[in-house]
């Protein structure tokens, strides 16, 4: 199964199609709700939202799901019924799956409950496909539609030293390059508020759109660089880190010793990660498709000002 665990949590939908082929009087029995073995509609309809609730089992490779909600609906034409299943969850993949399962089930036992009344060559399932879906990153896009320029400045006496390799900050770098940002400048600094004062006043100087720290954040006597950030903040955005300490704490418990803050200072959106691998991995996880977003649209408003 694919590694779903760094993938944020958003609301999805979809929702797929099939078709039941029948003659003319099995297509009025579905209507009239009438078969010996009851109501086909009800069935069908029972069928397919167990079936969107349960795919995970019936399917490999599907990850279990919470479904929010499910229906089923049918529409009686000239020679077929039209299924349309929709699926909603709050989950990190989508539930495409549990749709197209459910439209299939459906029409399943449609089947079952008409053929004692038609030859079996008078009874078809049709083209079983996907309509639409939303959420995931179809919605909340993870890539820049254009460049723009991104500083990563990794705070770490043992990393600036060369004592010890920059895992974590050669992450954020690799993931905003793969985002779309560009160029990206990348910096090593001591744990020294002054220096790292110094790279921020530099890199927003440089009108860099994005600065990431990294490290730094925690309760050490050298962990400073929320007081070097802090005070040049002019537009504050706390949401930001909120939502990764969130993301982290259903990860690790100790997500929520992060003291990191974030926000505007003139236009460059300044963020502060955690100095761990993990914990700027599970940042960036949780942050990149707000980053994106937040970025173009204050690109849009810079436009219209200027």
């Amino acid at each position: 199964m694919k590694d779903v665990g760094m993938k944020p949590e958003t609301l999805r939908s979809a929702t797929a199609t099939t078709s039941f082929h029948a003659p003319g009087h099995c297509l009025q029995r579905i209507a009239d709700r009438d078969t010996e073995k009851g109501d086909p509609q009800a069935s069908a309809r029972i069928a397919g939202i167990l079936a969107a609730k349960r795919t995970d089992e019936l399917l490999p490779l599907c990850h279990p799901l919470p479904i929010h909600a499910a229906e089923v609906h049918f529409h009686i034409e000239a020679e077929r019924v039209v299924i349309e299943a929709e699926v909603h969850t709050i989950g990190p993949t989508g539930v495409e799956m549990e749709a197209l399962t459910a439209a299939s089930m459906a029409a399943l036992t449609l089947y079952d409950m008409l053929k004692p009344y038609a030859e079996a060559e008078e009874l078809a399932i049709g083209e079983t496909r996907l309509l639409d879906k939303t959420g995931g990153k179809s919605h909340f896009t993870r890539t820049l539609k254009k460049p723009l320029s991104a500083t990563v400045l990794m705070v770490s006496d043992p990393v600036a030293d060369g004592h010890k390799p920059d895992t974590a900050g050669r992450h954020v770098l690799e993931g905003l390059e793969k985002a779309g940002f560009a160029p990206v400048d990348y910096q090593l600094l001591h744990d020294d508020e002054t220096q790292v004062r110094k790279a921020l006043d530099a890199a927003i100087a440089a009108d860099a759109q994005l600065i990431v720290t990294v490290g730094g954040t925690g309760i050490g006597p050298k962990d400073r660089v929320v007081e070097a950030v802090e005070p040049l903040l002019t537009t504050p955005m706390p949401g930001l880190m909120e939502a990764a300490r969130a993301f982290g704490q259903r990860r690790t418990p100790y997500a929520v010793l992060s003291r990191g803050v974030s926000g505007f200072a003139g236009n460059s959106l300044v963020l502060t990660f955690p100095g761990s691998r993990s914990g700027a991995q599970e940042t960036l996880a949780a942050l990149l498709p707000s980053i994106v977003h937040v970025l173009e649209i204050h690109q849009r408003f810079a436009a219209h000002a200027g």
